[in-house]
Parts: C-alpha cells; structure tokens; sequence
C-alpha cells in the first residue's frame, strides 16, 4: 500500500519553489507535506545583518507557501528535539532536508538522521545548494582540488540537471501543527537603526531573484568580465544575496548563464567561472572543513599577525575611517546596503591583513556580523586568498595599492563620492545614510572632518613584505 503519511520538509537555506529537488520530489508523492523552519542555536548564532535578512526571506518564502494553499510552520530549539516533537504530532513518516556542506551542520544532520531512521523514518538529504557535490569532483589520482584552475576545467562541460519546475501544488496536512510567529522571533532586533537603511537595498524573494537575473542576462552579462572589476557600475549580476539564502537555485542560475554563452555573450564564460569559485569555496571548505577558522597553511600560523579585534586602529576600519578613501568608501557601502563589491572586498581585506597586519580571522568575523550575503565557505575563502594564507592563494608579495586600485577601478571617483561624505558639498543619499546606519555610540557624523591615513601604503607594503620574508626564513 502506498504511504500517505505527511513529509516534513525541513528548509534550511533553500528557501524556493523551483529548482528545489528536495521540494520536487516530496511534491510528486501527493503525500501531505509540512514545511518547516527551525530556529536553532545554530540559527541563533548568526550576525546582525545575515538573522535579519534571514528574516525577510522566511517572511516572504511564508507569504509564497500561503499563496499555495499551505504553511511554514516555525519552531525553535534543538532540531533534534524540534523534529522528534513533529513526528510525534503529527505522525509524518518522513523528515527530508537540503544538504548543506559546512562542519557544524554536517554533524548536527548526521546526529539527528541515525536516530530518525532507526525508529523508521525516512530522513533523507538532498543535494541543491552547489552544482557539483563536494565529494563528486576528484583530482585525478582521487584527491581534493586545492588550486582553482584545475578544479574549474574539470567541471566546466560536466553536465548540470536541469532545474525542476516549481510545483503546482502541495498537498496540506488534515491538522496543522502549531507554529511560533516570526515576528516574535525578532531576528532584525541587532540590527538596530540599520535595518531601516539597508532594507532599501534589499532584492528579496524568488521572484525578485529570478527578475534580478533576466536583468542581469539582457543587460549586463556581455560586458561582465570588462566590467565587473569597477563598484560603481551596474556590471554584476548581485545575485549572491539570493543564492546565499536559496531564493534562487544555482542550476538555474547556471542554466542561464549557458544559454547566453551559447547565445554569444562575451561575459558568459566568465560569470560561469564565478559561479563555480563558489563551488571551489564550498568544495574546499567540505574537505577541509576547520578552514574558516584555521589558517589553511599550517605555516602561516607564525605569521606575526595581531589578533586584538577591539583596539583603535581595528575600529577605525570597521568605521571605514582608515584615511584611506577607497577602503572607507567601501567599508561604509557594506553598512548602507548590506553588501560589498568583490573588488573593493580584496581591498579592505588585503588593507588589514597586509597594511595592517591584523589576522584575516578579524576580518572574517566581522563580515559575518554586517554582510546580508554572508557565505561561510566563500567568506572564509575569501579572506584566505587575499591574506595570503589559504588554497590557491594570491602571492603575499601581491598586496593591493588602495590608491592605485582607485585609479583604476574608480578614476572619477564615482563610488567614493557616492559613500563618502568628507570634503562633498552636497554629500549623495548613501553616504548621509552611513550615518543613519552606523552605531550610535561610534559618535560619527557628517561633517566629521577626514581622518589621517592610519598606515602609509608604501611602509605599510614594506613592513607587511618584512614579515613575510621573515616567515619564510623562519621555515
């Protein structure tokens, strides 16, 4: 006989209809379903800026369910304890989830499988979040990819499922168990006065993702690789907001970005190639999955880097107050729209951890705190490339000008004006939002007159390529 007991369908960061193979398959049963989120220690551990987002894109994904006909049921504590309590009440046979690749996630799921499925449940991941599992793509000999390159040539022409359609319809339970309320939960209650700003800025939804796309493709993909290195133009698809939370699916992003290719555009191969950077990220953080918190180097933990997070020289750079124009301006452009550029994030990276030999743990940490597309594994990636520290690492000798970088990537000074207020006349929107935005108790104002350069670049450069000579000696 066929089972018709309910499926709990726990989301995670796969908030969507389509290209959800979890949502896919559990729809083609007929069976009732119950969509869940679970507010979790791990959940409750978040920054700022990624709980409040989160917030908005449950609210959203919850308005979408309704519109079908069914629920997001909300419930907070142990997820193991959560998901026992709605088997039990509502007698689901099943307890299905996306997978995610990240260690502490990894082991919570694998705690709260065993038991589901020696009691007979069917607890079951699926895969969604990355193109190609991290387990899938193998060197030659077998091993793990650590350097980007090979790993991108053995991907690029494997073939991607395509994205299942949403469902037409989902079967509701006969009794719904109960729910807590979101706002109850006030995920945004950290971000204080900031969220009013940063909401502004905001793309949230399916929907909204999926029109953020089509604008991309019809619009900007032909010149992204000319283009997308210089913050003040609309050259990037800005998509990493929605894949972080799964309000879009990546295979359809993928898809997408083929079919120019196919169609012609000259920046299709490259948007794929950062499409799969984030799958080199997350592959390397499976693999090596202490990476966002341990230099990936071993050696570079005598590196003479400074790990006080608090002190005056580190709080003038998460104020965006180093004297250094193209830092700052992107320092502020993170508190203002709750994203950042990914040139101008290697520059404030390479800014601390080479000018100002502060651990990239600092950095990380605090990008955590403020980015609504806060990534772990690219985050951590990230960091670790420009410090010189993790895979595939940039040179250490490579140590980014600020200056130089704003002359190239910003030579009318554009995106300063536009997130700076020192020295402008009639100061633009953003930049008077910073200080709506930023904390009180920083004490900031407009008319603050510019600070000094906390380094001089050049000695800065100079002092950061002493050490590294140093730990090279050393070793």
């Amino acid at each position: 006989m066929a089972d018709t007991s309910p499926i709990i369908l726990w989301f995670r960061r796969d908030l969507r209809l389509a290209d959800n193979p979890m949502l896919a398959e559990a729809a083609g049963t007929g069976r009732p379903l119950i969509p869940v989120f679970i507010r979790d220690p791990q959940i409750d551990g978040l920054g700022a800026a990624p709980k409040w987002r989160l917030g908005l894109a449950l609210e959203r994904f919850a308005e979408t369910l309704a519109g079908m006909g069914t629920r997001l049921i909300l419930r907070q504590g142990d997820a193991a304890a959560v998901l026992d309590a709605l088997v039990s009440e509502t007698g689901a046979g099943a307890v299905w989830w996306g997978r995610q690749y990240d260690a502490a996630t990894r082991d919570r799921d694998a705690k709260i499988k065993k038991p589901l499925q020696e009691r007979g449940i069917d607890a079951r991941s699926f895969a969604g979040h990355v193109l190609f599992e991290p387990w899938e793509v193998e060197t030659g000999s077998g091993g793990v990819y650590k350097v980007y390159s090979p790993y991108w040539r053995a991907v690029r022409d494997r073939a991607v499922p395509a994205p299942a359609p949403a469902p037409t319809a989902l079967q509701a339970p006969q009794h719904w168990p109960a729910s807590d309320t979101l706002a109850d939960w006030a995920l945004g209650a950290a971000m204080n006065r900031g969220a009013d700003v940063v909401a502004r800025h905001v793309c949230v939804g399916e929907d909204a993702a999926r029109e953020r796309l089509e604008r991309f493709i019809d619009h900007a993909i032909d010149d992204y690789k000319t283009r997308r290195d210089f913050p003040d133009a609309e050259a990037t698809s800005r998509l990493s907001e929605n894949l972080t939370w799964g309000e879009i699916g990546i295979r359809e992003v993928w898809h997408a970005g083929r079919r120019a290719m196919e169609h012609g555009a000259r920046g299709a191969e490259h948007f794929l190639k950062e499409l799969v950077w984030r799958e080199f990220a997350w592959h390397l953080l499976y693999h090596h999955p202490r990476m966002d918190r341990e230099n990936f180097r071993p050696e570079w933990s005598d590196f003479p880097w400074k790990m006080d997070a608090d002190n005056d020289a580190v709080r003038r750079w998460k104020q965006g107050r180093t004297g250094v124009a193209f830092v700052d301006a992107a320092m502020r452009e993170m508190y203002v729209t709750g994203t950042m550029h990914n040139r101008a994030r290697m520059i404030v990276a390479s800014y601390l951890t080479k000018h100002m030999l502060v651990h990239w743990k600092v950095g990380l940490d605090w990008f955590a705190d403020c980015l609504i597309d806060w990534d772990p594994a690219s985050n951590a990636m990230g960091w670790q490339w420009v410090a010189g520290s993790g895979p595939d690492a940039a040179p250490y000798f490579r140590v980014f000008n600020p200056a130089l970088q704003a002359d190239k990537f910003d030579a009318d000074a554009r995106y300063r004006r536009r997130f700076l207020t020192e020295g402008a006349r009639a100061p633009h929107a953003d930049a008077l939002a910073f200080f709506d935005a930023c904390p009180r108790s920083w004490g900031l104002a407009p008319d603050m007159a510019p600070p000094a350069p906390l380094v001089d670049l050049d000695s800065g450069r100079k002092r950061a390529l002493a050490a590294y000579e140093a730990l090279k000696a050393d070793a």
